[in-house]
């Protein structure tokens, strides 16, 4: 005959093996619908001109909500006007995939400057450098 203890411990075990087994199922079945909505997700974004988002090569951020093409793991074209000439252009899906993925890029981040308008302003600000940097040198001289 077995103790209240030896009893109360033998409970607790096959209590922990139902909760582990129970756990065990749930986790199996979020992942197979995590998987068929990936599935369905990269069919439908493939057919509709979207680049997938690998979510592992992501720059870590540490905010509460995502972007909308993290929730929806596909990237799409996203039209913008040019702040420099005002013109309309479109920021790729794929250049989106290189600036969040490749370059790292803040997850925050949009486009700003058309192609022309950035590189104006890439050689602006490098003459401006130039010049600070003379001026700190002539100073110290």
């Amino acid at each position: 005959m077995k103790s209240g203890k030896q009893r109360r411990i033998e409970l607790k075990a096959q209590k922990q093996a139902r909760q582990t087994k129970l756990a065990n199922q749930h986790l199996a079945a979020r992942k197979a619908t995590r998987e068929a909505e990936n599935l369905a997700t990269s069919e439908w974004a493939r057919s509709h001109g979207g680049v997938i988002v690998d979510l592992s090569s992501l720059a870590p951020n540490n905010s509460y909500d995502p972007p909308d093409f993290v929730q929806r793991r596909y990237y799409l074209d996203l039209p913008f006007t040019c702040a420099g000439c005002n013109s309309q252009e479109v920021w790729t899906a794929v250049q989106q995939k290189w600036w969040y993925e490749v370059a790292k890029g803040s997850l925050y981040t949009t486009a700003k400057f058309c192609r022309s308008c950035r590189h104006q302003e890439q050689s602006r600000r490098a003459l401006a450098r130039k010049i600070h940097l003379e001026g700190i040198a002539n100073k110290r001289h």
